[in-house]
């Protein structure tokens, strides 16, 4: 069994519950943007800072339904899995690793979002890049919880998760800039 102090559960739960707000508003702007002809959904703030842009491309709806609702289910879990750690309840460490697994491929869809809407879509969606932020954090949460008493590899990976999402945000923010340098140069 695998507890969580609440150095780990409380930041778990936050970042889910930024990540599921993130999710549900992009779901309802994206209805909105189905349902009422001409919608322009709240986070659409130019043409590179463009929900619209970015929920019209075929790759926001990867599986045949709008992405969001992965996010909507997923952070829903692990709101669900946060407030459980909160409350001191210890989790099987099959189940911690199941939640480890998830945020790995969750982590590995980002990177793909972020190459897909940096270099195909040629915008961004504010909201997106919320979810971008969240769920590495909540990878490295959770990796420190499963890996944190390992040897090995897996304690090298448990002793380095924050330097990996450090660099995993620098190379995103990197990716952005330099893909919209001319955008964010006219900004500031």
């Amino acid at each position: 069994m695998i507890s969580a102090g609440p150095r780990s559960a409380w930041p778990l739960l936050l970042a889910a519950l930024i990540g599921w707000g993130a999710s549900v508003t992009l779901l309802v702007e994206k209805f909105k943007s189905l349902t009422e002809p001409g919608y322009r959904p709240s986070c659409t703030i130019d043409s590179t800072l463009s929900c619209t842009t970015v929920m019209a491309d075929k790759t926001a709806s990867l599986f045949g339904f709008p992405n969001p609702i992965i996010g909507v289910v997923g952070f829903s879990v692990f709101v669900t899995i946060g407030v459980l750690l909160v409350c001191g309840i210890s989790l099987p460490r099959w189940f911690v690793g199941g939640m480890w697994a998830g945020l790995l491929a969750g982590v590995a869809a980002i990177g793909w979002l972020v190459w897909d809407a940096t270099f195909q879509i040629h915008a961004l969606c504010p909201w997106c890049m919320v979810v971008w932020a969240v769920t590495p954090a909540m990878f490295a949460v959770v990796t420190g919880m499963l890996f944190g008493r390992s040897r090995g590899f897996a304690q090298v990976l448990a002793e380095w998760r924050w330097t990996l999402v450090a660099v995993f945000y620098a190379v995103v923010i990197l990716i952005v800039y330099v893909q919209f340098q001319s955008y964010w140069n006219s900004k500031f």
